[in-house]
């Protein structure tokens, strides 16, 4: 029996507030979700003015719950947090039992792993968006380079005419 997940797309509309980059270059994502994080005040006002970074972070499943680990958050302001407070600390994401099903037998996978593409707003609340990649070789990467610098190009030559 195959469980259907909730995909998740980010609208226009949501603007991105931190974002991993090189997630589509250096990752082929298979599949899309949407995701809670559990965060401190401070760390919500700095995600809201687009302070942090989630490159080298990934999604790891421990004991049934889902973790974003290594992804950087510093305080909003450095003099108000608390003593100790680490900016790499893992953060526990929001999913339901069937997305953590998911997700937990995807990670068992062998050349499957979970990483964080984006932070953006919806509504008040701050959502994660992770999906379901396979790395990329560095052929794979050069032929996503290729195929998007030929599109590009197109692009051009159709605006001008």
């Amino acid at each position: 029996m195959q469980i259907k997940a909730q995909k998740c797309y980010t609208d226009h509309i949501m603007q991105a507030l931190v974002s991993y980059k090189k997630a589509n270059l250096n990752y082929e994502i298979l599949e899309r979700f949407e995701a809670g994080m559990e965060l401190f005040g401070f760390e919500v006002k700095s995600l809201r003015n687009h302070l942090g970074s989630l490159d080298g972070s990934h999604v790891t499943i421990r004991g049934g719950e889902a973790y974003l680990i290594n992804a950087n958050i510093p305080p909003y302001q450095q003099a108000n947090a608390p003593k100790g407070y680490d900016p790499l600390r893992n953060r526990r994401l929001l999913l339901n039992r069937k997305e953590l099903a998911v997700l937990a037998g995807t990670e068992q996978q062998r050349g499957l792993t979970i990483v964080p593409i984006s932070v953006y707003n919806k509504g008040a609340k701050l959502k994660l968006e992770i999906g379901i990649a396979r790395g990329r070789k560095k052929y794979d990467k050069r032929e996503v380079i290729k195929k998007r610098d030929s599109k590009r190009e197109i692009e051009r030559t159709l605006k001008t005419r």
